[in-house]
């Protein structure tokens, strides 16, 4: 089994080196080498995780040593291990698939696909990590691979200045994980998390709030949590399918991934801030999706809203809710942005869903299973949405209700806007010549979309999943189902998508080229839009504090360490060098003379004259 760990890990690895040094000008060859790669990871993953002889598997062998401290490289296939290789690799197939179409008269496709396999390689690293440094490692590789998946139209201001602010967003995220892991070593003597586990259990008194915040730092970056949320709408500026592979399905939920990786690790106040700060989020997206024209992005603060409940579920608790809601998100989640990307390579990569309309009639594979997209994120009874998303509404309502009010009202809106997304783009008539002249796409991109429409249904539904992988949210469940006020609670999440299907009917079934929002309320339309002004906050921060400081900074050092310290005392030494260097003429006279003044300073200094 650890040979085929390995395997699964440097199979892309591989696939990147083969194709971006020898296939660079070969966009169809690049394009088959990483589809198959794709594919071979996915039979890997399968059968690691129909593999039930060992319920977790550890390996590791020392990487190198500094005197005694030593950095071990190892493996840890567990239950969350097994169930996150399916989803980066089931989706990660289906995204390469679907980008065989997208992306067919790309000519940069070998940098693209190149891409898309050093990515592949860095999320099955944090995968399978059994350590803090390597899923450190590996953590600053799925960023860099973000960085060049987001600019791969660098020639675009839109997707440099986004890859520009993606990557130095997380590098602050990770600035506070690395702390983290360092105060970690510090406490523990140890960052492999079996040995942490053993040690948080018989000391949990050295566990802090700080070093538990220090280390969700890393979860605040990678899944774009308050406050350094604004890289992910501006990271929709990439391909589509790279939205949907590292912005709703993997690289987003690797920040969850961690938290339930180290959850033995946090303390209550940090358990309860988390929780706060994710239902917060929830409701906080949900209203900026609402005033949202670009199909992406309101995509993207869906993905905001969605990772919200997963940390609300994790700080309340429930670890197993917020893995089981990672789940479900990362099937109806890539479902609609990949209908997306097919509804904008058929509108000539129109992205305003005001302009289209009447899609429904013209691309009827894409509008039926985004629709079934729509319906599974809203909590429709019965689809996968429903299962995990109420099962976190549950939970909340019992064990603390202001989290529950923040998230049910996040429930509400996302129902709200999301029938919104669907009744603008794929009902009415086309607003356009481009929605006009759509048609379906190729079978390999609807092929991908039937695959997650399947799963975005039957995904809630514990007992489908190998036994191995549901025990590990199925004691969660099992404790939600036997709370006080299910049937309850039945009621308000039916409620939910159920006002927000019938408001959005009524303001959004017939629309021209305005929002019908922004005439009925316009105040409200205003402060949805403004998004609380966080990307003016923080253009203000930068250009009127930390610019201004880093210059002023920068003449210190030019003016004090390398003028005065570095070339005034180079330069004093210099002029006492050329003075002595005077002295020495080869001229006797010159050195007698210089021997009497010698000698006529040391006869006065010694006659105490001075004193």
């Amino acid at each position: 089994m650890i040979n085929l760990a390995l395997s699964l890990l440097f199979l892309p690895f591989v696939s990147a080196l083969v194709i971006l040094l020898f296939l660079r000008a070969k966009g169809n060859l690049a394009s088959l080498v990483s589809v198959f790669t794709a594919a071979g990871i996915l039979i890997l993953s399968l059968l690691l995780l129909f593999n039930s002889q060992e319920s977790s598997l550890v390996w590791n062998t020392t990487w190198f040593t500094m005197g005694s401290w030593e950095l071990r490289f190892g493996i840890l296939l567990d239950d969350p291990a097994r169930l996150l290789l399916f989803i980066v690799s089931f989706v990660g197939l289906l995204i390469h698939i679907f980008s065989l179409g997208y992306m067919e008269s790309d000519p940069a496709r070998p940098r693209y696909f190149g891409g898309l396999s050093i990515f592949m390689f860095s999320m099955i690293g944090i995968t399978l990590a059994d350590n803090l440094i390597m899923i450190f490692v590996f953590w600053e590789l799925v960023g860099f691979s973000s960085y060049l998946l987001i600019a791969h139209y660098f020639q675009t201001d839109e997707a440099s200045q986004a890859s520009r602010k993606a990557f130095i967003v997380n590098r602050v995220g990770d600035f506070g994980f690395l702390i983290g892991i360092v105060l970690t070593y510090w406490t523990f003597g140890t960052v492999n998390l079996g040995e942490l586990a053993d040690l948080a259990d018989f000391s949990p008194s050295l566990i802090t709030t700080g070093l538990c915040l220090a280390l969700a730092c890393g979860f605040i970056g990678k899944s774009a949590q308050f406050p350094l949320h604004v890289w992910l709408p501006d990271a929709m500026a990439g391909p589509t399918p790279v939205s949907a592979l590292i912005h709703a399905a993997t690289m987003v939920a690797a920040g969850v991934y961690l938290l339930i990786r180290i959850d033995f690790l946090f303390t209550e106040q940090a358990l309860g801030l988390i929780a706060f700060l994710g239902a917060a989020m929830g409701l906080y997206a949900g209203f900026c999706a609402l005033v949202q024209r670009d199909i992406k992005k309101i995509l993207a603060y869906s993905t905001l809203s969605q990772l919200g409940y997963m940390a609300a579920a994790f700080g309340l608790g429930a670890p197993g809710l917020a893995l089981f809601h990672l789940t479900t998100h990362a099937f109806f989640k890539a479902l609609m942005f990949l209908g997306s990307g097919s509804v904008i390579h058929a509108c000539h990569h129109e992205q305003d869903i005001f302009k289209y309309g009447g899609l429904r009639k013209r691309m009827p594979v894409t509008a039926g299973t985004f629709l079934i997209g729509v319906l599974a994120i809203s909590g429709v009874n019965f689809l996968s949405g429903y299962y995990s998303k109420d099962a976190i509404l549950l939970w909340a309502y019992n064990f603390n209700l202001p989290i529950f009010t923040l998230l049910y009202a996040g429930a509400l809106l996302t129902a709200a806007y999301m029938f919104r997304l669907y009744f603008i783009a794929f009902e009415g008539e086309a607003r356009s010549e481009h929605s006009q002249s759509a048609k379906e796409n190729s079978l390999s991109m609807t092929l991908p979309l039937v695959l997650l429409a399947f799963l975005s249904v039957l995904g809630g539904y514990v007992i489908l999943y190998p036994f191995n992988i549901g025990s590990y949210f199925a004691p969660d469940l099992s404790a939600t189902a036997l709370l006080p006020h299910h049937m309850w609670m039945v009621v308000l999440g039916t409620s939910a998508w159920i006002i927000g299907l019938v408001v959005a009917r009524k303001l959004y079934a017939q629309v021209n080229q305005e929002d019908p929002l922004s005439q009925r309320l316009p105040g409200f339309f205003e402060i949805c839009q403004s998004k609380l002004f966080f990307d003016q906050i923080y253009s203000f921060y930068v250009n009127k504090i930390q610019d201004p400081f880093c210059r002023f900074m920068e003449v210190m050092e030019l003016l004090f360490i390398s003028g005065l310290m570095v070339r005034g005392s180079a330069g004093v030494t210099a002029l006492l060098a050329m003075l002595a260097k005077a002295c020495y003429i080869g001229r006797v006279h010159v050195y007698a003379l210089w021997f009497m003044l010698g000698t006529l300073g040391f006869i006065i200094y010694s006659s105490g004259i001075f004193e």
